[in-house]
């Protein structure tokens, strides 16, 4: 009798998905960053396939007022670039949060996931609200309590 590992296939990852919602007001950028990309990969069900997206949904909200440990507020800058010639961009945090206030979140999301195709599906059940109130009322998301 031979038990292999068992890997999820496409029915069983769109068939056990949840919605959460998480408040990360006052809370530091890169620890709930790091636990909400661990529920869009779907690292905390038994049924985790590094192959599969079977992630759950989440909700973010107030992430206008997420913030950074240290000195990373003034110190840290977000950089871009045009791919012209010279066309490199530092932004600040301050800056980056007038006007994407929920740009620093994605940020640290998207780069704790896989850059692949895989990876952008994943980001697609990220949805980050500024302020507390969010329009997936229908989709009863439930609360999610992270450790900080």
């Amino acid at each position: 009798m031979n038990k292999g590992t068992h890997s999820a296939t496409k029915d069983e990852a769109l068939k056990g998905r949840k919605w959460w919602v998480v408040d990360i007001a006052d809370a530091p950028v890169g620890r709930v960053a790091s636990q909400v990309a661990t529920i869009l990969k779907g690292k905390h069900k038994p049924s985790y396939t590094p192959s599969m997206d079977v992630g759950d949904f989440v909700v973010v909200v107030n992430a206008e007022r997420v913030r950074f440990t240290g000195k990373k507020e003034t110190d840290k800058l977000y950089f871009t670039h045009t791919m012209h010639p010279g066309g490199a961009k530092l932004t600040p945090p301050h800056k980056l949060r007038e006007k994407h206030p929920d740009a620093i979140f994605l940020n640290a999301v998207r780069r704790m996931l896989p850059r692949s195709p895989l990876g952008r599906d994943m980001m697609r059940k990220l949805k980050v609200y500024a302020g507390a109130e969010h329009p997936h009322v229908a989709q009863k998301p439930e609360p999610l309590k992270l450790s900080l």
